[in-house]
């Protein structure tokens, strides 16, 4: 599980290969920042051998937020930031001049014997280098290409670019994120990590997925998926869309609580806060009973979900004040013992100091090119027969440009030599 050299291409014997459900799938990542790398990521954990191209000179624009960033063997800050190492292990690097004929020409070369081409360049960039669907598909038609953009392919926003906050904000998340309006602190509120740019990733590598199995099973042929950030967003708002196209009205902010679900919200405690859910009548009435207020549950206003969700305001501050009488530990131990839903509200540093995390080795090391026993986040996709027990470290900018071009394309050393004195490659 480490990877041990810049010269290293994270050497697997048959055994592993075969053990991964993607081995033998070969992906063109032409993508930064976070939504392709975190598709690519995702297909990388699976056993597909992915191969990042970055700018000479600059790289993954990615590596640049922070800090933090990665400090080395000696203890010095790198140019390796936590974003960077979040979104693009198991890969390989080379750093490329798409910009230059020599550049494009090594990308068609590297498009031809791929399975896959991953970007998410604005609309029509890459058209200008021919390095586009309808360019690299004439070379290879078999080539699964994907495209993930802010807006998609089509549509009046088309041409623009987007963040996520951008995305969380047109699609309706920080709508309906924070607390409701006239209460102390209430108002939009974006939601703390990129959900547009995960979500984005997470249905393009679905789609590749799909495409490769309908490549290999019937057509024998690649296709273009074209993934919108806007698109995912919006598709994931599930339950909250389908509430307006059904009744034509804005859904709510609730703040820490369900909007369909009463009681599912953060109580105070004593000593703190912690999130309570009774996600049905009976939880609602053995609740209650724990809670010393049995009455509750038999009262009209409070005897159904349906009416709890009309009346939460009511009941809410009800329920709060019996959680005062006893601290966070005392209620989740009694919680628990009830068989009732509850749990703390956990800063980061709880999490990975949750016995839970430990149990589902949730973290992994590997050794980094510039520091040993990097910790990184383990796959959360569990296969019994496949397991994804294979890691490598997110790569420096161009680790592995002499091996993959001298070792997979054939370029000789002179090539190469000449290549990179005209900076076509780092």
């Amino acid at each position: 599980m480490t990877d041990v050299g810049a010269s290293s291409l994270a050497v697997e014997t048959k055994q592993e290969a075969k053990a991964r459900p993607l081995a033998g799938i070969r992906i063109l990542d032409l993508s930064r920042v976070f939504s392709g790398p975190w598709a690519t990521q995702m297909l990388g954990d699976l056993g597909a051998e992915i191969i990042k191209v970055e700018q000479p000179g600059r790289g993954d624009d990615l590596r640049r937020l922070g800090p933090p960033f990665l400090h080395d063997r000696d203890g010095k800050e790198t140019a390796e930031s936590a974003y960077y190492l979040s979104t693009n292990r198991n890969k390989k690097s080379i750093a490329v001049d798409i910009s230059t004929e020599q550049g494009q020409d090594i990308i068609r070369r590297l498009a031809a014997i791929s399975d896959v081409c991953v970007e998410n360049f604005k609309v029509d960039n890459l058209a200008r280098y021919g390095l586009d669907y309808a360019s690299l598909s004439k070379l290879n038609d078999r080539l699964i290409y994907c495209s993930i953009t802010a807006f998609g392919q089509t549509g009046p926003y088309r041409h623009r670019a987007g963040y996520d906050t951008l995305l969380q904000a047109m699609c309706g998340v920080m709508s309906l994120t924070g607390h409701p309006d006239g209460v102390p602190g209430g108002g939009p509120m974006k939601v703390g990590f990129v959900l547009s740019d995960m979500l984005s990733g997470m249905y393009a590598a679905t789609a590749i997925v799909s495409a490769l199995y309908e490549r290999d099973l019937r057509a024998g042929k690649g296709q273009q998926v074209d993934i919108s950030m806007f698109d995912a967003q919006v598709a994931a708002m599930s339950h909250q869309a389908m509430h307006y196209l059904l009744c034509g009205e804005d859904p709510e902010r609730f703040g820490t609580a369900a909007p369909s679900v009463v009681p599912s919200q953060m109580f105070e405690c004593a000593d703190g806060y912690i999130v309570v859910v009774a996600g049905n009548d009976d939880q609602f009435r053995r609740l209650c009973t724990l809670l010393e207020c049995a009455g509750l549950a038999e009262d009209p206003r409070y005897a159904t979900n349906g009416v709890r969700v009309r009346n939460r305001k009511t009941l809410a501050p009800l329920l709060e004040q019996q959680f005062r009488a006893k601290s966070k530990q005392q209620w989740l131990v009694l919680l628990e013992a009830a068989g009732l839903v509850g749990g703390p509200i956990n800063r980061i540093s709880d999490v990975f100091a949750d016995p839970q995390t430990a149990a589902r080795g949730i973290v992994v090391k590997v050794d980094h090119k510039l520091a040993d026993g990097v910790p990184l986040l383990r796959s959360p996709m569990r296969l019994s027969g496949t397991p994804l027990d294979t890691y490598t470290a997110p790569p420096t900018s161009g680790q592995h440009t002499d091996d993959i071009l001298g070792g997979l394309l054939g370029i000789p050393q002179a090539e190469l030599d000449s290549l990179r004195s005209r900076k076509a490659i780092v």
